[in-house]
């Protein structure tokens, strides 16, 4: 039965060193102000950039990844239609690319509910950043590859 001693005296050891060594790394001094200069180096202005423009399409083409059959399906869904894809139901309300560049990044505006009707995601979707704003669904991802061209 020495164990419990030791294993107590062990802890004691560090309960009364653990205080000390936290007040030691308190005493070090902040700095207050900020360097010299930093301080006296106005920032540059920041140029105006326009807008990219963006050029609207008829729908777009999405993919769907059934994670327990580990199998993709790609759904081309028009605005304002929908698609089902497994238990849920994949609404397209509007799809954008960058003007002049139909190959580019495309963002979809979607709507996906379950069979009953309840809301799991709406809103936009990127294609180069699809986890920006993803679907969390235990089963189901879905997110967009492209616009449709005309």
């Amino acid at each position: 039965m020495i164990r419990r001693p030791l294993a107590a005296a062990v802890l004691l050891t560090l309960a009364l060193a653990l205080p000390a060594a936290a007040q030691d790394a308190t005493d070090v001094p902040l700095p207050t102000e900020p360097a010299p200069d930093a301080a006296q180096t106005p920032a540059a202005p920041v140029a105006a950039q326009p807008a990219a423009s963006a050029a609207e399409a008829p729908g777009a083409v999405l993919r769907g990844l059934d994670k327990m059959a580990g199998a993709t399906t790609d759904l081309t869904v028009r605005n304002g239609e929908t698609a089902d894809y497994g238990t849920l139901k994949v609404t397209v309300s509007d799809c954008r690319y960058p003007q002049g560049d139909p190959a580019a990044d495309a963002w979809a505006h979607l709507t996906i509910a379950d069979r009953s009707g309840k809301a799991l995601f709406d809103g936009w979707m990127i294609a180069s950043s699809p986890a920006l704003s993803a679907l969390d669904h235990p089963r189901y991802d879905i997110w967009v590859i492209r616009c449709i061209s005309n």
